[in-house]
């Protein structure tokens, strides 16, 4: 196992287009990192530097006790999983799990051992004599995910190895890498693992923790329920959670027991939102609340006022949109909730729960409505 430090990460081409902007950031002995981030933030970009398949233009990269900057890959410790399996063609999957051992000149008997101990953990046993062409997608990446495994690196790194395959695969893969990555911590063995995804549902359900990026950027690492329910600004605060947060622009009102304003519509925040509310909170300002913390009533007091727009039925639960003005808010409620909903008059007030939701400075984007600040 080894720890992944990252210190002023910097990638800049050519044409001068600067597509890392001096990042930092460890990785624990034995950690699941997940870089997660739109297309084009460089969380690819960031993976491919600490593999050295891409140079670094200044910072520093260490794997363990040693600064890899300028080590070739087969020199860093690392295997790699891609997104496009990567597995040589004309080669049976016998053939492609122990190519590396092969290379490393290893005894028959251990490479023997070692093919079908790899084979047993990830059940692709009867697909030891196939050829690549005659695998499920699902089995292909299983068997780029026994390559990696049996070189015993002391980092797994893997560039969207699941966006090729099918929902219900890519559900089910989430799982056994996730397993595998217990099973091989619980046993000692190598299992530090960054991971890279613009699927955030991976994300959440992968990672200890979760590196987001924007535009080669860090915008916060914390573990997934920090995520959820802290983000530190409103890029986070939307990028993470389906359906995403719930936005309304308008005017904080200040005070002990503060009210935010949404043109002619007010909402009081109550005393605890105020006894969290930074004291620099601007007026201009954004209020979000998850879909999941909306909730539709047509008589509550405080709350905003709209027209059901869209109604989506997902058997467990229902979806409502509903038009606030020029603003279009999401609510998600339990199916016999919205059974027991009057919405005859197509009408409703959607009430947030106060103590879940947050106050952003509209100019900066910076979450000013968290307790503590780090």
């Amino acid at each position: 196992m080894a720890r992944v430090e990252i210190k002023n990460l910097e990638k800049v081409y050519g044409n001068s287009f600067k597509a890392v902007h001096g990042i930092s950031l460890d990785v624990d002995d034995g950690e699941f990192m997940v870089l997660v981030g739109p297309s084009g933030c460089a969380k690819s970009t960031t993976l491919r530097m600490i593999a050295g398949l891409e140079a670094i233009s200044s910072g520093e990269i260490r794997i363990g006790d040693r600064v890899v900057n300028r080590l070739p890959p087969g020199k860093r410790g690392i295997a790699m999983v891609f997104q496009n399996y990567a597995l040589y063609p004309h080669m049976k999957v016998r053939s492609n799990l122990n190519f590396g051992l092969r290379l490393q000149r290893r005894s028959k008997a251990e490479i023997e051992a070692a093919t079908n101990e790899v084979a047993r953990i990830l059940e692709i046993e009867p697909l030891l004599d196939r050829l690549p062409k005659e695998l499920s997608g699902g089995q292909a990446q299983r068997v780029a995910l026994g390559r990696a495994l049996i070189k015993k690196p002391d980092v797994f790194l893997f560039d969207e190895p699941l966006s090729n395959l099918d929902a219900k695969l890519r559900a089910s893969m989430r799982v056994r890498i996730t397993d595998l990555h217990k099973r091989l911590k619980a046993e000692g063995n190598s299992s530090t693992v960054v991971y890279v995804t613009h699927d955030q549902v991976e994300a959440m359900t992968m990672g200890d923790r979760i590196c987001v990026m924007k535009e080669g950027r860090i915008m916060q690492v914390a573990d997934p329920k920090t995520l959820y329910e802290r983000p530190a600004n409103l890029f986070v605060a939307g990028f993470i959670g389906m359906p995403e947060m719930n936005f309304l622009e308008g005017e904080l009102i200040a005070g002990p027991s503060p009210k935010f304003m949404v043109g002619d519509q007010c909402v009081e925040l109550g005393e605890a939102v105020g006894a969290r509310l930074r004291p620099d909170a601007p007026a201009a300002a954004t209020l979000g609340v998850r879909p999941q913390h909306v909730r539709p009533d047509t008589v509550a007091p405080n709350g905003f006022d709209g027209v059901l727009s869209t109604v989506e039925f997902l058997g467990h639960e229902v979806v409502l949109h509903v038009d606030v003005g020029p603003t279009r808010l999401v609510s998600v409620l339990p199916s016999a909730d919205y059974d027991r909903l009057d919405r005859g008059s197509g009408r409703l007030r959607l009430v947030p729960d106060l103590d879940a939701l947050h106050i952003f400075n509209r100019e900066t984007g910076e979450n000013v409505s968290l307790p503590d600040r780090h």
